[in-house]
């Protein structure tokens, strides 16, 4: 089967892996290893209001994803084997994407017990991130057994940066735009002490950290500068991060509001720099569906997050330019490695399985909530154009989108 001719040349599959790539015959469209998502919600079970892991799915596809990694905060929490393997059954049912659950580093996100680590990680959903995410595991006893725990299998503790007593009652990020609205702050401080007391943990243990949605200049410092030491950190920064600053605040429009905050112009700069030069690792996307309820209200009742499936490409396409090899890197390779999901993030060459996204970077296209896959709206690139678009994705060789469209 002849998929298309890119920018790499005309690509050829037969029983899931790539046989051919004739550079003699190229096209406009850009070929890449098909994008792995290290952050998304998919909240089933219980929040199907919101999001099934079929239609979240269905929006990775069309994004270009061929792998997720969905986020324990579900009802019930995915804290034991049994809801991990539920999770990652419904990934398998849809048959969209490589669903890949991640398991709660406590029990009920609580912060207060581990929860079945070991149980997960040897379940049928061979969980190796674990995360708390949604709240911070905020002691520092707690976390060091979770970093020592998880080292005996090669694990990873995804932390959400947070200071719970330096955020109480935060609404966006803490500065002039804050105070000028009357919104309590969300300090910056918040995410960066948080992050220097694990990387010392996860240097001390030896362990796997991976460092979720950093948002500020300090944490790409800290970061850095625990990279220099050699210990084990991996970072991820999101799509709206890198491009949305605390600005879109100012008419208290909750799609704007977002855990961690939006922040400054300044930091937006640090962050697409540290990206570059490799401090962040990857691009996640955070996508956090809410219904309607939870987010059509006043700022200061709505739910943090934004959607963030079918835009990401695009939007770090606009924020770091065509950089299609640092892309690939970004949002395939890098993040595949830090989940140990194989088959995924691999070059696009003749052996290796054809999960492939196709992007047509011609097309222009306006953001319309009500035209996305999610079961959600809230998107806070609503109205706006974005250049480049998804054309088609394969999931070991077989399409899940084409012409832009879900094959099912």
């Amino acid at each position: 089967m002849i998929i298309t001719k890119t920018q790499l040349g005309e690509i050829t599959v037969e029983n899931g892996v790539i046989t051919a790539v004739d550079p003699a015959k190229t096209g406009p469209n850009i070929a890449l290893p098909g994008l792995v998502d290290l952050h998304t919600h998919l909240r089933e079970p219980g929040r199907e209001d919101a999001e099934t892991v079929e239609s979240g799915s269905r929006a990775a596809a069309l994004g270009g994803f061929t792998a997720v990694c969905a986020m324990a905060n579900t009802s019930p929490v995915a804290d034991t084997a049994g809801v991990v393997e539920q999770v990652w059954r419904l990934g398998r049912e849809a048959g969209l994407v490589d669903v890949q659950p991640i398991g709660a580093v406590t029990v009920g996100l609580a912060g207060e017990q581990l929860a079945e680590l070991g149980a997960m990680a040897d379940s049928a959903a061979r969980v190796r991130v674990f995360s708390d995410d949604g709240h911070c595991v905020h002691d520092p006893r707690l976390m060091r057994r979770a970093l020592e725990y998880v080292k005996a299998f090669d694990g990873v503790i995804a932390q959400h940066a947070e200071e719970p007593r330096l955020t109480t009652g935060a609404q966006m990020n803490e500065g002039a735009v804050a105070a000028r609205l009357g919104l309590t702050g969300w300090p910056a401080v918040a995410e960066e002490a948080i992050i220097a007391r694990d990387v010392l943990l996860a240097g001390h243990v030896g362990a796997r950290l991976h460092i979720c949605h950093v948002s500020t200049a300090g944490s790409v410092e800290l970061i850095r500068w625990a990279k220099s030491k050699g210990w084990r950190v991996t970072a991820e920064v999101t799509p709206h991060h890198l491009l949305l600053t605390e600005d879109r605040a100012t008419q208290y429009d909750p799609v704007f509001k977002v855990n961690p905050p939006l922040r400054t112009e300044t930091d937006v700069l640090a962050l697409r720099e540290g990206l570059l030069d490799g401090t962040i690792d990857c691009v996640a996307t955070d996508h956090a569906p809410h219904s309607v309820e939870d987010k059509e209200c006043e700022w200061a009742y709505a739910r943090p997050g934004m959607l963030g499936l079918e835009t990401a490409l695009a939007i770090v396409v606009q924020t770091m330019g065509p950089r299609w090899d640092r892309i690939a890197e970004w949002m395939s390779a890098a993040p595949a490695r830090i989940a140990a999901l194989s088959g995924h993030g691999t070059p696009l060459e003749v052996g290796q399985p054809a999960n492939i996204a196709i992007f047509d970077p011609g097309v222009r296209w306006t953001v319309d909530p009500t035209a996305l896959a999610s079961r959600s709206r809230n998107t806070p690139y609503a109205g706006m154009e974005l250049r480049g678009r998804i054309e088609a994705t394969y999931l070991r060789g077989e399409p899940t989108v084409l012409n832009g469209k879900a094959t099912r």
